[in-house]
């Protein structure tokens, strides 16, 4: 196993930010050329594997360029005041600040926010800020947000609840939530070959059911508008990953020829019929969308 890796990447999944791992770029979703296109038997128009992992996401709702969609129906404009808590590397937040929003991006990683804020000043933002914060409590106003996004974080702290009742209070009324945890089937896959480590702090130190999660949401106030599954692909991938010793950013010709694989399936007949079966199979993460009323 990787010994040198002792905080794995938010989620476990590099979906804000590819990995220079094997054959793909280390790329974000402001970086993706068009989507690859639907052929009429169901697969993909060919595309370079570089941008493999931004394709499945695309095609999974995420990171919608064409209609400036977050994820499917979680529209942004330049009117938006964007929080994004655990931002990671910041594809969310990025892809928010090319549509002209407002945004302000939270880690509790200074080497994370210190990258995202050099990021951030390039970017076609309104304005912006960055904030180095635990999220128990938030450094923002109550009432300040239009879309709150929050991925691959609760599973991490030691209270979800209150984090979930800070991100309810900087919540303007009608503000739309994207929420993220990953999947139970995919930790229980995980508990079989990733390190003992993936499952302390500052990794995960809980595995949240569905129901649990939809239920963690309506407590906090808000209402569901949608609970989604999706990365199967990415789910594969860290359990290889996790059997080929490597560190991440280092080449190995499993990982290449699962990467693949993965493209191959996507062109062929009914291809994205069968990774969206997939991504309800055994998803790497499941999702919710949700307003505060």
């Amino acid at each position: 196993m990787p010994a040198a890796i002792s905080v794995y990447p938010k989620g476990g999944q590099p979906l804000n930010e590819i990995p220079d791992n094997s054959t793909q770029k280390n790329v974000t979703a402001t970086d993706q050329p068009k989507a690859a296109a639907e052929t009429s038997d169901g697969g993909v128009e060919e595309f370079d594997i570089s941008w493999l992992g931004l394709v499945d996401a695309g095609l999974s709702g995420w990171y919608l360029n064409d209609t400036d969609e977050v994820f499917r129906g979680v529209h942004i404009t330049k009117d938006d005041v964007v929080v994004d808590v655990g931002c990671g590397d910041g594809g969310a937040i990025l892809f928010c600040a090319e549509r002209g929003a407002e945004v302000i991006a939270i880690d509790i990683d200074a080497d994370v926010i210190a990258g995202i804020k050099s990021r951030l000043a390039n970017s076609s933002a309104k304005a912006y800020s960055t904030h180095i914060s635990d999220s128990n409590p938030l450094p923002l106003p109550d009432a300040i947000a239009t879309r709150v996004i929050c991925s691959e974080v609760l599973e991490h702290v030691d209270d979800p609840d209150k984090v979930l009742a800070e991100l309810v209070r900087i919540g303007k009324p009608g503000a739309r939530y994207l929420l993220t945890v990953p999947d139970p089937l995919h930790e229980a896959m995980q508990k079989q070959v990733a390190p003992d480590t993936y499952f302390s702090k500052p990794n995960h130190i809980r595995v949240i059911e569905r129901q649990q999660f939809a239920d963690m949401v309506q407590r906090a106030g808000l209402i569901i508008e949608e609970q989604a599954y999706y990365g199967f692909y990415w789910g594969m991938w860290w359990a290889l990953f996790w059997a080929c010793g490597v560190e991440l950013g280092d080449s190995h010709p499993i990982l290449e020829k699962w990467n693949a694989t993965w493209k191959a399936l996507l062109k062929t007949r009914r291809g994205i019929e069968l990774k969206r079966q997939l991504d309800q199979f055994m998803p790497k993460s499941q999702l919710v969308v949700a307003y505060k009323p």
